[in-house]
This record gives C-alpha cells, structure tokens and sequence, in this order.
C-alpha cells in the first residue's frame, strides 16, 4: 500500500507484534516507546495514519495528550486508539479527542488490519474520479470531497476522515433519516451504537463552536440522526 503507519506503544513486545503484522500487510511501520519522541518526530514529518495507546512510558494520559496534539497539525490524519483500557469514559474522552477508531488491546490482529485498511481505503476513495461526486452545498453548508473540506457559515469545520464521512452521509441526502449501521457504512469502519453517538455528538460541538443556534443535525430516537436543510 506504499503508505507509513506509526505506532505508540510502550511495550515492546506488543509494539513488535503490530509492526510484524502490518509489514507482512504492505504497510511501512515507524515505532515509538514515548510520546516525546514521536511528537518531535511527526512534527517534521507527519505518517500516513498514528496507532497509539494511551498510557505510555510513565504518562497515563500521554496518549491522549498525544492524540490532541496530531488533531492540532492535522485534522485528517487517521488515528486509532489501540489500548487496554476499556472503559466507557476512555473511548468517550479518545473520541472526543478526535480520533477515528479506538480498540480495545484483545482485538486480533486480522481486526487490526481490517481497520487500518478500511480507514486508508476511505481516503483512496478520494483520488478516485470514479466515486468523486460534486461538491454538495445546502444554506450556510459546503461540503468538499477531494479536499475532505466542510464548511459552515463561510468558517471551516475541523472534521477527522470519520466525521466527514458522517456529516457528507447525512447532509447528501437532507430530511432522510439515516442509521447508525448506514452512518458506519458510510465511513467504511466498524463501530458500536455508542460510539456512533459519541462522534455525532463531537461533530455536533464542533459546528456550535462556529455558530450558537446549530441544529442541522437532528436525532431520530430509536432509529439514527438526518440533517435538516435551513
């Protein structure tokens, strides 16, 4: 796939096992023990997608100090949680953070991949004449596909690839209720009901940062969200 994959993890062990199987999966794999060192290292050159645990060489929270600090230099970069903490609070508070997928340590590694690829795939998906459409614009939205651009009120919204995919499935269609599953399908990745709903629920934050009164995005109870087009 000619594409670089970093991964934080402290230990080694574990931290070789994910470099094997991604390399054996066609993917270049940068390590990294501590969040100082690939901070400093992803600040010159930035990889194609980070893996990264959240507790790392003595800082408990450093993965998620580094997750914020990537969302700030980029935020398209494709970023998966990969940890043994599994509580509720930690996946809300790494997707709040903005990363893309979060998977709990006992995951196979035949998972593993599946969620790499499916991520890269949605960005491949860009480049593609064949699936690009036009650029969709409803009132004060524009949506970009090939830049992975959305825009609000003339101020642009900072989306991950997973947000994106969210808010294009939704505002493509406006008034039409789509599910949770159609949402997952939509970002071409596998995800749980909850998480669907922490990820609505960030995309929404980040729109009421640019404008008070929106609320374009409305939840179908029982069934998923649609967008209301102003």
């Amino acid at each position: 796939m000619n594409r670089t994959v970093a991964i934080i993890e402290d230990d080694p062990r574990l931290r070789e096992n994910y470099c094997d199987v991604l390399q054996r999966n066609g993917l270049h794999v940068i390590r990294f023990a501590a969040r100082p060192a690939a901070w400093e290292a992803m600040q010159n050159s930035l990889p194609d997608m980070a893996i990264i645990d959240i507790t790392l060489a003595g800082e408990p929270e450093g993965g998620f100090e580094l997750c914020r600090d990537l969302r700030g230099l980029s935020p398209q970069l494709p970023i998966i949680f990969l940890t043994a903490r599994d509580s509720e609070l930690d996946v809300v508070s790494g997707l709040r953070l903005g990363a893309d997928d979060y998977l709990v340590k006992d995951i196979s590694m035949e998972q593993l991949v599946a969620r790499v690829i499916a991520l890269f795939r949605r960005q491949d998906a860009l480049k593609s004449d064949s699936q690009r459409e036009r650029d969709i614009q409803h009132g004060d939205l524009r949506i970009n596909e090939q830049t992975l651009a959305v825009v609000w009120q003339g101020e642009p919204v900072d989306l991950t690839v997973t947000e994106f995919w969210i808010v294009h499935a939704l505002a493509r269609f406006p008034g039409q209720v789509k599910s949770r599953q159609q949402l997952m399908d939509a970002a071409n990745t596998v995800l749980d009901d909850s998480t669907v709903t922490s990820h609505v629920k960030r995309i929404r934050k980040k729109f009421l940062a640019i404008d008070k009164e929106f609320s374009a995005i409305k939840t179908a109870y029982g069934y998923g969200y649609r967008w209301i087009q102003s």
